[in-house]
């Protein structure tokens, strides 16, 4: 039964990598379009 915590916590870690990832994206092209209407 080890093997469904190994499980949970992989796919637990995975989906908050990607969603960090996702994150990260928008907030630096949020960032970029606020500099290009600051110009």
């Amino acid at each position: 039964m080890w093997y469904f915590s190994w499980i949970l916590g992989l796919g637990l870690a995975c989906a908050f990598s990607i969603l960090n990832a996702m994150w990260f994206e928008l907030r630096t092209a949020d960032k970029k379009a606020q500099a290009a209407q600051a110009k």
